[in-house]
């Protein structure tokens, strides 16, 4: 039953996004997460992978729907690596000294196709690697927004994980100081600008080369609760304590 609503909503998409087949394609990877462990597989050490077993986004595709184009392209014409270079700038727009940077790699197969997506040590100071990957399975089951092209994850049907959350003074080790604060009930929330580093952007998509990353701080034990920001056109939101079992 479950699969015949997404197929439903497959084919309200083929009617509404006719010759946008990226669209089908993007849609098509979101159905793969349902079955995680048969369509990706995880590896964590310094950096963060993703593995495409059955890979269905061109890299085409990915300008199609990002507008943004890679800050460096390097292997073959047939195995492309792609690396998206984001820089902390002040709110200006100013490099910030000392340069503090993060990036995305995507490597593509001989067909082009998304094949690892690759995310840096520095980005997993914000977020996590058991929770990235607890965040990337939730997608599974995520209620999709049509009219915002959004997932809403639906984090109460995977397993949750034992895990501790960062410490605000490891954070700002890593990241340096926020452009500002908001000061709430509950919580500080710091914000950090990032400008991907990329000298083709399409026309009227300039603002997705900033990203405004926001992280909440609990104010009573200083831990991360939240991360919100935009990376490459893509909307990311983990609140990090729904992936948490009860007695951690």
């Amino acid at each position: 039953m479950r699969k015949f609503f997404r197929y439903s909503l497959l084919l309200i998409l083929l009617s509404s996004l006719t010759g946008c087949f990226y669209w089908l394609r993007a849609y098509e990877t979101y159905l793969q997460m349902g079955e995680f462990d048969q369509n990706f597989s995880i590896t964590a050490d310094d950096a963060f992978i993703v593995h495409f077993k059955d890979p269905v986004l061109y890299s085409d595709d990915f300008i199609s729907l990002s507008k943004l184009q890679p800050s460096l392209i390097s292997g073959e014409e047939n195995q492309q690596n792609w690396r998206y270079w984001f820089i902390k700038v002040d709110e200006q727009g100013a490099l910030i000294k000392p340069e503090i940077k993060f990036h995305f790699d995507l490597a593509f197969n001989d067909e082009q196709k998304l094949a690892r997506w690759i995310f840096s040590p520095l980005f997993l100071q914000i977020a996590p690697a058991e929770f990235l990957e607890a965040s990337l399975r939730s997608l599974g089951g995520a209620k999709i927004n049509k009219l915002k092209r959004q997932l809403k994850a639906d984090t109460d049907s995977i397993e949750k994980i034992s895990a501790d959350l960062p410490q605000k003074s490891m954070v700002i080790k890593q990241l340096g100081e926020p452009l500002k604060i908001e000061h709430l009930e509950n919580e500080d929330v710091y914000y950090y600008h990032f400008q991907l580093q990329t000298d083709d952007i399409e026309h009227g998509y300039e603002d997705r080369a900033l990203s405004i990353v926001k992280l909440s701080f609990d104010k009573q034990n200083n831990e991360l609760t939240k991360m919100a920001g935009r990376f490459i056109g893509l909307k990311l939101s983990i609140k990090y304590r729904k992936y948490l079992k009860e007695d951690t």
